[in-house]
């Protein structure tokens, strides 16, 4: 069955299943973390999302995560490989109803890492340009409920512009 595409209100409770899904992946990780991450849509208070908690485990080394497969598996994770991005990590749970998607990178990725808190807080910060993209996944939810693809792809071009103008907003604070 195809995944259900479904866009909600902000859920305060999102917070807290990432504290409690952080925990988990942090003790399989050890001392191979570096750091921790709430990324994408349910990491922004306000923004109406897919209810799936993104996580971004940052890492030392990207090849110790590849001999942790079954202990992700043993939580419920399905361990999906690069799955398109060179140097990711990416697994996910909940089948076709997601409930959690983590995108583990190693520390020396910069640019994937950099990206993704890029956009979380520039819209954190941005409140009209977070309403705006909240709008527009609401209408392609409706638009395409069982197309991935078709979801996805009607985003492109504005994810691909927030992503550009988050980058330099956060370049510019530094």
């Amino acid at each position: 069955m195809a995944q259900h595409i479904t866009v909600c209100e902000y859920n305060p409770k999102w917070e807290e299943a990432y504290k409690m899904e952080a925990a988990l992946i942090s003790e399989i990780l050890g001392k191979n973390l570096k750091e921790i991450h709430h990324i994408g849509s349910t990491a922004v208070k306000g923004l109406k999302a897919k209810p799936i908690i993104d996580i971004m485990p940052v890492v030392f080394s990207i090849e110790n995560v590849d001999m942790l497969n079954a202990e992700f598996q043993k939580i419920g994770y399905e361990c999906m490989g690069e799955f398109g991005i060179q140097g990711r990590r990416y697994f996910r749970k909940g089948g076709d109803e997601r409930t959690h998607q983590i995108h583990i990178f190693e520390e020396g990725n910069k640019k994937d890492i950099y990206r993704h808190l890029a956009v979380r807080d520039y819209l954190r910060s941005h409140k009209d340009l977070a309403d705006e993209y909240g709008d527009l996944k609401v209408k392609l939810a409706e638009k395409y409920p069982y197309d991935i693809e078709g979801y996805c792809d009607g985003k492109e071009l504005f994810v691909r512009e927030l992503e550009k103008k988050a980058v330099k907003w956060r370049q510019a604070l530094t």
